[in-house]
């Protein structure tokens, strides 16, 4: 009885991953559907990545993304859920059904493309490398034999491989949890540079006043998109329909001008 108990529960398990999803095993998407009846849309971050998705003073989970969000979720008529994840394990998070989508500043790769179903670009970004404003560090090059740090599992790890001379000129490449912890070992000295998305580094630096400056030259350019599992096309779509209303209607503008100071949104351009 017990190894038949045991059995049973695994096949519970197995149907409960397969139906994690909205696409079941005779090919039907009810991703959308799902989800409304469920009424709870659950998004995937990493809740230290200013101004996208980030804990304010409050130890609320505030940002651009999230507002976006917010937004999508009244027009579905269902409750967002914001999932801190481990941001190197956010596939395997999506996959087993724990979040709905990705979406904080979740760039757009081409295994990535393969492996997900993404929305549309609503940013674009850029890889760049921040240093102590009073360093000397002028170009990439002056990083000879220097210290890099930056957040494993992240696109700024993806350009620093795609750079493969850039990277053998490195004395090291240090990976931390996250950008602002990589930021703090800048600022002791823990790291000569830090490489990280333009939108978050920009923003800190304009918000905490820390010393640090980009360097001119950039490692890669980008695309944020939001990320869903390959099956769940007919969700997708929906957030995609709703983004573009928002986008029409001003709403998206609007909260770009609350965080950015002006719309540098791409969403339906």
């Amino acid at each position: 009885m017990k190894k038949i108990g045991t059995i049973t529960i695994l096949c519970f398990l197995v149907l409960g991953i397969a139906f994690a999803g909205g696409k079941r095993d005779d090919g039907i998407d009810n991703s959308l559907e799902e989800l409304k009846a469920r009424g709870e849309f659950v998004l995937g971050l990493d809740d230290s990545f200013p101004p996208l998705g980030f804990r304010d003073k409050s130890n609320e989970i505030v940002g651009y993304d999230i507002d976006l969000a917010q937004e999508v979720c009244n027009r579905l008529g269902v409750t967002l859920r914001c999932q801190p994840i481990d941001w190197a394990a956010k596939e395997q998070e999506l996959n087993t059904g724990n979040i709905d989508c990705i979406w904080n500043g979740f760039t757009m790769t081409a295994e990535r493309e393969a492996a997900l179903s993404f929305t549309k670009p609503y940013l674009d970004n850029a890889q760049v490398v921040y240093v102590r404003a009073d360093s000397g560090i002028k170009t990439l090059a002056d990083l000879a034999g220097k210290s890099v740090g930056l957040q494993a599992g992240s696109s700024a790890a993806d350009a620093v491989d795609a750079n493969p001379e850039f990277k053998s000129s490195l004395k090291e490449v240090i990976e931390v949890k996250d950008n602002l912890t990589a930021l703090m070992d800048l600022e002791i000295g823990g790291v000569d540079a830090v490489v990280m998305d333009v939108v978050v580094g920009n923003y800190t630096i304009k918000t905490s006043g820390k010393d640090f400056i980009a360097l001119d030259e950039t490692l890669s350019t980008e695309k944020y998109g939001i990320g869903f599992r390959k099956g769940d096309v007919k969700l997708r779509d929906e957030v995609q329909r709703i983004l573009e209303q928002m986008a029409a209607d001003g709403t998206v503008a609007s909260i770009s001008e609350k965080w950015f100071d002006k719309d540098i949104s791409v969403i339906g351009k």
